[in-house]
């Protein structure tokens, strides 16, 4: 200890400690999360994945048309990227300067400037272009485009199209370890592939039994772990490096989304048609187990966490009665009350 932190009194040192330390740090790991504040934004259409930016402190909420941007301070809605047709995911490069919209009714990639907000080039995808990846070690742009069953790969360099890979049915959610390694969800095959983006080959096919039907996904990338939400009330908990199934939990039904904090070991599971999240926790022998099974709204299936904050946020509305489900059209969502469009925010 220095002489000058010898010479302060210890109820004076103590108070000086205290307050360097971070927010979150006084809040107890075992504490539950509860609704903070529920942010009234209207407007009207449906909703699809969110993306936090920490450090712009804005939450990207697509909205069939357009990207609504709001401030995660405030709660008000900053902007909107708008004329677009059916938007479904953002993304962002690794320098906080640019990001990427896939607009599955256009079949295009947007990128835009995050600064401004304005469109800065347009890119053809295939049809119906989904999940958006940013892969940092090449600079490639990743869209795994729902119809015609197939990623494009973007250089982020001269955002023009390199290749275009097939996949071996529907991809849905995607994530990248930041090694090198791409990882996406087949929807229709239950299983995850993972993608080597230099060389733009698959390295490995992994199934997801018992789970079945996956959509969100996602990574913690420290303890090389998959976590894949399945139509079925599962989560496929799967080693990234190897594909074998490590857990299979129970969660709620119609999860759209997972996203992990990996500073509090949590893992989290937005389940639409249950009108809940489940949140589990991972142990330091390897386990996982339900944290919290926190109740939000129906349709309540995507969600975001801030990872400089913890805080939690999902979307939902109003909703009119389920339309009755077809061969075309097997997950047909009930209709939006407009202008009851609303975030709800979670904290400990």
């Amino acid at each position: 200890m220095s002489l000058l932190l010898k010479s302060v009194p210890a109820f004076v040192l103590f108070s000086m400690l205290a307050a360097a330390q971070p927010s979150f740090a006084a809040v107890s790991p075992d504490a539950p999360f509860k609704l903070r504040e529920v942010w009234k934004i209207g407007g009207d259409g449906s909703w699809d994945y969110m993306t936090v930016d920490s450090q712009a402190h804005i939450l990207y909420v697509a909205r069939l048309d357009r990207v609504m941007l709001v401030d995660t301070r405030t709660g008000k809605l900053i902007t909107e990227i708008s004329s677009l047709q059916h938007v479904h995911g953002v993304a962002f490069d690794e320098e906080g300067k640019v990001g990427y919209i896939s607009d599955g009714g256009a079949g295009t990639v947007l990128v835009f400037d995050r600064a401004t907000y304005k469109i800065l080039a347009t890119i053809p995808a295939g049809k119906n272009p989904d999940a958006v990846l940013f892969e940092p070690t090449q600079r490639r742009v990743f869209t795994f485009n729902g119809i015609s069953h197939d990623a494009t790969v973007i250089d982020a360099a001269t955002n023009h199209v390199i290749a275009t890979l097939p996949m071996p049915g529907k991809p849905e959610f995607s994530v990248t370890d930041g090694s090198g390694n791409v990882f996406v969800n087949i929807e229709n095959g239950s299983a995850i592939l993972r993608l080597d983006a230099k060389t733009l080959t698959i390295t490995a096919r992994w199934p997801l039994s018992p789970g079945e039907g996956p959509s969100g996904l996602a990574i913690d990338t420290e303890h090389h772990r998959l976590f894949s939400v399945c139509d079925n009330g599962k989560m496929a908990i799967l080693d990234s490096q190897t594909g074998k199934l490590i857990a299979s939990p129970t969660i709620g039904e119609g999860a759209d989304a997972a996203v992990v904090d990996a500073a509090h070991n949590l893992i989290f599971s937005s389940n639409g048609e249950s009108g809940t999240m489940s949140i589990l926790r991972s142990s330091a022998f390897g386990g996982y187990s339900t944290f919290q099974t926190l109740p939000t709204k129906l349709g309540a299936r995507t969600m975001a966490v801030d990872p400089s904050t913890g805080t939690v946020y999902t979307v939902s509305a109003s909703l009119g009665p389920k339309p009755p489900a077809s061969p075309a059209n097997p997950k047909r969502r009930p209709a939006i009350v407009p202008g009851s469009f609303v975030i709800f925010v979670f904290s400990r």
